[in-house]
């Protein structure tokens, strides 16, 4: 899978967002044009594999990581760097 050349910082601030239990990934996506399935990629490469492992564990399924499956609009938290 192609993945764009993003900056470090871009890099850091599209995994934080993925570590967020909060945080969809259709506002990665919004944000920085990123599918599900690149944000995963993305994941994989820049981590160890015992900490990918980890990560995909708790975020499949998880209904707070997909917009749609969400019973809810806002959390309680937002960050001040996430745009959506």
């Amino acid at each position: 899978m192609k993945l764009p050349e993003l900056d470090s910082a871009t890099l850091d601030r599209i995994v934080e967002m993925a570590w967020e239990d909060r945080t969809p990934f259709e506002a990665i996506e919004l944000q920085y044009g990123l599918q599900e399935k690149q944000v995963i990629a993305l994941m994989r490469r820049e981590m160890k594999a015992s900490s990918f492992r980890l990560w995909r564990k708790r975020v499949t399924g998880r209904k707070t990581k997909h917009l749609k499956a969400r019973g809810f609009i806002e959390g309680r938290f937002k960050s001040a760097n996430q745009k959506t």
